[in-house]
């Protein structure tokens, strides 16, 4: 999946994972960036669900914000037989993404603790929230929290 993921910044018609058109890393990328986050990942792609267990839900046994940095880490290595390579001073994909590590790690298993409606960067509530006629824009302070 990775080596799929990566194909486009090889072969240099994408500077970034989250740049690369048709691919399934940019489609997560996209999804966890839109408010509300009903879920996560979108539902035509098989969901990351965590580390293996007894009880394992149906999906890719791996946590997405560890799939985002393999992907990141492994793009990062430059090899003479291809075209291209994120740059190293390139900033790590949470950091493009604006996304504290602790913050992710805290929302993958906690979601539903800080948010209780619409979920997404401050400026994106404020939008959707001038939009449905809102006076208050509620869960702002976690939004600005969490997507700074």
């Amino acid at each position: 999946m990775a080596y799929v993921d990566l194909n486009p910044l090889r072969a240099k018609m994408a500077k970034t994972p989250e740049t690369s058109d048709y691919t399934s890393i940019k489609q997560r990328i996209y999804r966890i960036q839109q408010p509300p986050h009903s879920t996560q990942q979108p539902k035509s792609l098989l969901p990351f669900v965590g580390y293996p267990r007894q009880t394992m839900p149906k999906g890719l046994p791996f946590r997405l914000n560890d799939y985002l940095e393999l992907v990141d880490w492994t793009e990062r290595i430059l090899r003479e037989d291809k075209h291209g390579a994120i740059p190293e001073n390139a900033p790590p994909i949470l950091e493009r993404l604006n996304m504290d590590a602790q913050h992710w790690l805290y929302l993958a298993n906690h979601f539903e603790r800080p948010f209780k409606g619409l979920v997404g960067s401050a400026y994106k509530l404020k939008q959707i929230c001038q939009k449905l006629g809102f006076q208050r824009t509620p869960g702002i302070r976690s939004c600005e929290t969490y997507f700074p």
